[in-house]
Formats: C-alpha cells, structure tokens, sequence
C-alpha cells in the first residue's frame, strides 16, 4: 500500500521493448536529440503549455542548472527557498559548493511560501524557489490564491519563480488546476518520471526557449548529456500514459485512508494534500516494525516501515500511495496499519 512493487529487470526491459512497439519508437536518440526523447519533450510542450523542455539525467542536474540559469541572467546570486527544500535537504549542499549560491530561507519548517515571505527578504534575488509539494513537510501545498499571489509577487519584483514539480503530478489534483495553468505561475519548471510516473530514472526542465536553450548548456557543462537516454524517455512516456491517469485515484485512496486512522496516529498534513503524506504515533520503532513484518507476512500487503521522529517517545514514516494500494480497501488497510502501532 505504500511504494512501488518490485520488477525484475528482464520483466521491465521486455515491457520497454513493447511500448517501443506500441509508442512507434524505431530510432534512438542520440546525446539526447531525437527518437523518444524528442517525443517526449514534445509531450511535455503541449501538456504544460511552454515553449520548450529539455530532458535531465536527474532533477539535482535540472534544478541547479535552473537556478544558475536565473542568477546568471539576474546578476545575482542571492537565491530563496524553503529550509526544507530538496536542495538544502538531501543535494549535498550542492547548489552552493558547485555554483557559490547564496541561500536565503523563504520559510522554515512545515510551512509553504507565500508573498508575505517573500516581502521579508530584502535586496535582489536570483530565483524564488517553491517546491510543489514539499516533501519534507508531508507533501504540503500552498492553495490556488497563495500560489497565485506569490507568482505575482515575484514578477513584480522582476525575479525568476522556479516550480520544484518532482511530484506536480500528484499535485495538480489538489490545485484543481490544469498543469498547464501551474506552469503558467513560474519561469520554470522542474518535472520527474521515476516518482509518481514510475519510470526509470530522469527528469526535464520546462520554460521559455532561451531559458531551456541556456540550461542545456549547463547540462552539457555538468555531464548530463550522456549518449544514449531512450530507455529513460521511454519509461517516461509510459508513465504518462499509464499511470498519470491514475494519480488522482491514489490521491483519493490516500484521503480516505488517512480519515480511516484513529486519533492515536497523527497525520500531516491532516487531510493529504496529495498521495504521500508523514504519519506519527507514540511508541518504540523496534516493536512497531516487528509487528509490521509479522503483518506483511501473514496479510501480504506491503507497509511502511517507522523510525523515531524527533519527538522522544514519538515514532514516524512516509506513506506514498501507489496505483498498487487501489485493488485494497483503505478503511481496512488503515485498521491493519493501525493495529501494528496499537495492538489490542
């Protein structure tokens, strides 16, 4: 019920080579130019509404090149963000040992940015960064209005707004917005296709022709323009097919199965904004894990695993509901979950 089922590599590689068939991929692309990967950039175009995309190795790649793209052009190198933004979390302080960033936080802690954070930082800025959603604080979302008011904030005060879209997929439901219309708010967009699309690995960059044409230069200036990518686009154009179709459905199930727990767990935030969200419960890690694997064998449905929060006494894990928990019924997958952290 949480995460994607395994796949042998013999069994993903034979259903690539079908979807080659099916999708009409018969060239390769080369350094990144044709075949798949301009099929799917060409999706990407028409589905967000930009004039160009270019397709990254990885999204550390796309957003670094992104934001060094935007402080070039600004003449700064003041850049703002969440303190729990992706970058500053899990990147290896990346942005500025590579490209002499200077970070201001644009929020702190479980909070989304708005323009009233924004009015705070004084003196220019390269780029605002908003993660869609943000993942460290249970995947939340600012609403439609704060989204909209923080756009236009920025671009009042001439700087670049930068969407970290890794889950904008699982996003948009909650928006009630097209993601062409959520692009729409930012300079550029930063999408992934190995989270909620299940692909392989990559992700593209999306914005204006010139932003796009400048950040591939830094993807070739990083490494990223590596010889052959079709496996990836393919996986990719697979995932947008198949799965994004389903994306609304897990964010759904995964409403419905946060109602369904009772008090003693704690949910954030308290209705999922998406299809991940973090759950809390009191208790001691070890014995709630073998409880958990002793379910998973005996009820063979896949649970998440706990680990302490910060909170001494306090236990935590991340849900991501996949289309694999849609055949399960989440009031009853909510009462076996519960029953591993507060058997009866």
């Amino acid at each position: 019920m949480s995460g994607q089922p395994p796949r042998s590599p013999a069994d993903t590689f034979a259903a690539l080579a079908q979807a080659c068939e099916d999708l009409g991929v018969d060239t390769w692309d080369t350094y990144g130019d044709g075949g798949a990967v301009r099929m799917l950039e060409e999706d990407l175009i028409e589905r967000f509404g930009v004039e160009a995309a270019a397709f990254f190795p990885s999204g550390v790649m796309a957003q670094q090149a992104a934001l060094r793209v935007h402080c070039d052009r600004a003449g700064t190198r003041r850049v703002a963000m969440p303190d729990l933004s992706h970058l500053l979390v899990h990147e290896e302080d990346g942005p500025r040992v590579l490209h002499d960033l200077e970070v201001l936080f644009l929020t702190r802690g479980f909070e989304t940015p708005t323009a009233a954070h924004l009015t705070k930082l004084p003196g220019p800025l390269g780029a605002v960064l908003v993660e869609l959603p943000l993942r460290d604080a249970g995947c939340l979302l600012p609403s439609w209005e704060e989204l909209s008011e923080l756009s236009t904030a920025c671009r009042e005060r001439g700087v670049a707004l930068h969407v970290d879209g890794a889950r904008i997929w699982e996003s948009q439901p909650w928006f009630d917005h097209s993601l062409a219309e959520i692009a729409a708010q930012a300079d550029s967009t930063y999408v992934s296709f190995y989270k909620g699309l299940g692909g392989l690995a990559g992700a593209a960059l999306l914005g204006s022709a010139d932003l796009v044409a400048d950040a591939r230069l830094w993807r070739r200036r990083l490494g990223g323009t590596t010889y052959r990518v079709t496996a990836e686009a393919v996986a990719a154009l697979v995932g947008l097919r198949d799965r994004l179709p389903l994306v609304p459905h897990t964010v759904a199930w995964a409403q419905a199965f946060a109602a369904a727990l009772p008090a003693a767990v704690t949910v954030q935030p308290g209705r999922p904004h998406t299809n991940q969200f973090l759950l809390y419960a009191g208790g001691d890690p070890d014995s709630v894990n073998e409880r958990t694997a002793a379910a998973i064998e005996e009820q063979q449905v896949g649970l998440p695993a706990w680990w302490p929060a910060r909170e001494p006494g306090r236990i935590q894990t991340e849900v991501v509901v996949t289309p694999a928990a849609l055949d399960l019924d989440p009031a009853a997958t909510a009462a076996l979950l519960a029953a591993t952290v507060a058997p009866a």
